[in-house]
């Protein structure tokens, strides 16, 4: 017993921290889209590309490390990935500092292409954490801790994407990019020195043979235990249709999420005509009331099951999406993203409450395809908007969000067949 660090509140914390830092990495594309639209001359459809690009591997890479956790624990996929993203970033720093320093056009889009799909394995942390706290947490507390830890570890995006406006207009593009370099670093230390695995695998870290690990972590209170390797975890997880049911919930909200919060500070600034800090702030509203109320989510999935919940905060959304669709009026717009924002923000907590009760032999590989084939609705969703801005002009910011009505719908329909079979 004596052999097992730390407790499930510290493992949360030590996986949200680290989650928090790694979104960090990602946070400065959508608020700084605008200036590379205006330095390299770039198109809706190229900057919708550029936006995307984190959430493209933010979301591959989940798959396998997420089920990587199942063999290995948390703490190792976790590292890796918080150290690829800090390459992106590093990388993105030297590439701006060429563009405005050394008026370096040619090539520049591609560079800003492939380091903003390198920091978007900050993304990716975020089943590996998943995995890594339901693994120290019973069923019963699952919903709240989960919540818990996505929720504040999300919140980066919207904090950053208030704090970068002001950043940007005191300290310019290179030295804003230089600062968010450190955060990450700091960040990833951080998580070094907090972050722990569940018991069962730092009793095999130790040496423990399978049987013994397992009954030791039991007496420490750990309730789930990793059934498959790696592969096997992916494999078993995907012959299981719940995991592909629940990878499409994720793809609206999340996925809608990653994508909005990129998307969100170009909307109001060329759609309403804002300054980057007022469209920054209202971008930041978005982000924070999604990440918030994903914590309160997660209690009310735990108290009401979560199909009954992702019906439920799906229509919010669906009423939401349609708000911004016919908006014409600042005013119903914002309105709009509230109501959109409590929709997503609640599903997210809903779908990974039905993760460990609806694919339980599998979790780390089921977390892995829905975080991952579920971020890549950030990937996928922008430049879709992007290509009805470009039929539509200005028109084409509002007529977007259609997208999201459809998604919500059939979201809708998905969430009602899980509660009928699953009763979950």
């Amino acid at each position: 017993m004596d052999q097992v660090k730390g407790t499930p509140a510290s493992g949360l914390f030590g996986a949200t921290l680290g989650f928090f830092f790694g979104f960090a990495a990602v946070a400065l594309f959508g608020p700084t889209a605008a200036k590379f639209k205006d330095i390299l001359h770039l198109t809706p459809p190229m900057v919708g590309l550029l936006v995307a690009m984190p959430a493209l591997s933010g979301s591959l890479l989940r798959i396998p490390f997420s089920a990587w956790v199942d063999t290995t624990g948390g703490r190792k996929p976790f590292l890796i990935l918080m150290l690829i993203a800090i390459v992106g970033l590093l990388g993105l720093s030297v590439v701006i500092y060429m563009v405005m320093f050394n008026n370096l056009r040619s090539g520049a889009y591609g560079f800003l292409l492939l380091f903003g799909l390198l920091s978007g394995s900050g993304i990716a942390i975020f089943s590996v954490g998943i995995s890594q706290v339901s693994y120290w947490y019973s069923q019963k507390k699952q919903g709240f801790a989960l919540g818990a830890y996505a929720g504040v570890g999300n919140l980066a995006p919207g904090i950053f994407s208030f704090l970068l406006p002001v950043a940007l207009h005191r300290l310019g593009l290179f030295n804003s990019y230089l600062i968010w370099l450190g955060f990450l670093i700091v960040g990833t230390i951080l998580y070094y020195i907090t972050g722990k695995n569940a018991p069962y695998f730092q009793l095999r870290q130790k040496g423990l043979e399978p049987v013994k690990a397992l009954e030791q972590a039991k007496q420490s209170g750990q309730e789930l235990f990793p059934s498959k390797s790696l592969i096997e975890s992916l494999i078993v997880s995907a012959k299981n249709l719940n995991t592909w049911l629940l990878v499409i919930l994720y793809f609206t909200t999340f996925g809608g999420f990653v994508a909005l919060t990129a998307w969100f500070p170009t909307y109001w600034k060329s759609y309403f005509g804002l300054s980057l800090v007022y469209a920054g702030l209202l971008t930041a509203t978005y982000s924070i009331l999604t990440s918030i109320i994903r914590i309160l989510g997660g209690a009310v999935a735990d108290k009401i099951g979560g199909s009954t919940t992702a019906i439920i905060s799906l229509t919010v959304m669906g009423i939401g999406a349609l708000g911004l669709f016919l908006a014409k009026s600042i005013g119903i717009a914002v309105a709009s993203e509230i109501i959109l924002a409590v929709g997503m923000g609640v599903n997210n907590a809903a779908v990974f409450k039905l993760v460990p009760k609806l694919v339980s032999s599998a979790i780390g590989g089921a977390a892995g395809w829905v975080g991952g084939l579920g971020a890549f609705g950030g990937f996928v969703i922008p430049p879709i908007m992007g290509e009805f801005v470009a039929a539509y002009k200005s028109a084409g910011y509002a007529k977007g969000f259609i997208v999201f009505v459809v998604l919500a719908v059939v979201s809708i329909a998905i969430a009602y067949y899980i509660k009928l079979k699953a009763k979950a």
